[in-house]
């Protein structure tokens, strides 16, 4: 091994060959049947159960694991499905400490929530693994829809609509569809290519057409779509990413987090190079997946830095705990001022914050050594040509609707841009047929 944790600069290989297989293994590996009828005994399948309140997508919870409880894992899935057709993705990346389990009757009571993110992959890993699919198309209606995105908004939307019976064409810019699934989501917690499998599933519903490749104002325009189909559906996520606006931030070594993310998830691990001591700015689920993953392919030294407390953090505490279980270091109550370097990144130069009467203010300064820095502080939407000044997409004009990250109100959540597409399609629906 030529390279390794110590070895000064952004290089690739720091790691004997076998421990990516391992690094990169399934982060929670899914029960056995044993272990989830064991787990769906605790549920206590409430009449209002709060965890169906708060899952965006309003999964029958207690029926789903009532249903794994009495031995009928395929029906389970189905009943997720209904309401989720990327269940199993959910099941995988969805933060359930945040949403349906930090609800859950016994985390209230005891601090011990059912584990329903692990059920529910049990579930749809179950009913997937064995290649069907459970739901059938209705007759064909003569409609046609186009679907801008092949992301998890878009697939919803476009799986609801092919269900309903009408013709879908689904636009992706880029190589694979996916989206954030494919491309934007920790490696550790989706292996052995699951977002790609999930997507070839969901096309078992017969009438998606995916045309990869393909990016609006420069393939395809608004109105050509317009013209020829019946309704538009753009799901186009938030491709631009916010920049430091601190000096220095274009010197080699500074990357957005996104784009290494994305570079990893379609490489072999040991041939992406990261530093020896790697700074990542920001306190969402990208800066965590960022600095997680920069640990694992062997820096030395990670440091996430965001600029007000831990309780601000979009990042769960439990996302939280995990980086810093993985050997990551968060600093609270920071944010950049000046990125330093001659042609390559040496560091950043920090100031510590505080509220103040006129907003976040800045006070002493620090300087973090490294030769990698990752800017994970935001994504805006700039698909020509629909992007106004950054500003979101309204949810519904005319024949075109608009749901996940790009539309206003949109969440940086799978499960929140699967409600929106599934959604967007039943109005859809609701209008073609009228």
């Amino acid at each position: 091994m030529s390279n390794s944790p110590l070895t000064p600069g952004v290089v690739a290989a720091r790691l004997p060959a076998g421990a990516y297989a391992d690094n990169f293994s399934d982060v929670q590996p899914v029960f056995d049947r044993h272990e989830a009828r064991v787990a769906a005994d605790r549920c206590y399948f409430c009449h209002d159960a709060p965890c169906m309140t708060a899952c965006p997508t309003s999964i029958d919870i207690p029926l789903f694991i009532r249903q794994i409880a009495t031995g009928t894992p395929d029906a389970a899935a189905k009943t997720i499905f209904a309401q989720n057709i990327l269940g199993g993705m959910c099941a995988r990346v969805c933060p359930t400490e945040q949403l349906c389990e930090e609800v859950c009757v016994r985390e209230v009571a005891e601090g011990k929530p059912v584990e329903i993110g692990r059920l529910q992959r049990f579930a749809t890993d179950t009913l997937m693994g064995k290649g069907v699919h459970p739901f059938t198309r209705a007759a064909a209606t003569g409609k046609k829809v186009a679907v801008v995105g092949a992301g998890p908004a878009g697939l919803a939307c476009a799986h609801r609509l092919a269900l309903k019976g009408h013709e879908v064409t689904v636009f992706e810019r880029r190589a694979k569809p996916g989206g954030l699934n494919e491309y934007g989501i920790a490696t550790y917690k989706t292996p052995e290519n699951f977002a790609a499998r999930e997507v070839e599933w969901l096309l078992k519903i017969g009438g998606i057409t995916v045309k990869t490749g393909v990016e609006l104002g420069r393939d395809v325009t608004l109105d050509q779509l317009q013209a020829e189909y019946d309704a538009v559906f753009l799901g186009v996520g938030l491709a631009g990413v916010n920049a430091l606006r601190a000096s220095g931030e274009d010197l080699a070594g500074v990357r957005n987090a996104v784009d290494f993310i994305a570079e990893l998830r379609q490489s072999d691990k040991p041939a992406v190079a990261v530093g020896r001591d790697v700074v990542v700015i920001g306190g969402g689920m990208t800066a965590v997946d960022a600095a997680v993953q920069s640990k694992l392919l062997g820096a030395n030294s990670v440091t996430m830095v965001y600029r007000r407390g831990k309780d601000k953090m979009s990042a769960s505490e439990y996302e939280q705990d995990h980086a810093t279980q993985s050997g990551v270091r968060i600093i609270y109550g920071a944010a950049p001022v000046k990125v330093l370097g001659t042609s390559a990144v040496e560091g950043v130069e920090f100031a510590y914050t505080h509220d103040g009467p006129n907003g976040l203010e800045m006070g002493e300064t620090f300087t973090l050594k490294a030769d990698q820095v990752f800017k994970a502080i935001g994504q805006t939407l700039t698909a020509a040509p629909i992007a106004k000044d950054g500003a979101k997409l309204v949810k519904q004009q005319g024949k075109i609707w608009a749901g996940g990250d790009c539309a206003a109100g949109g969440e940086d959540l799978t499960v929140t841009a699967v409600a929106e597409g599934r959604d967007a399609a039943e109005a859809i629906h609701a209008s073609l047929m009228a």
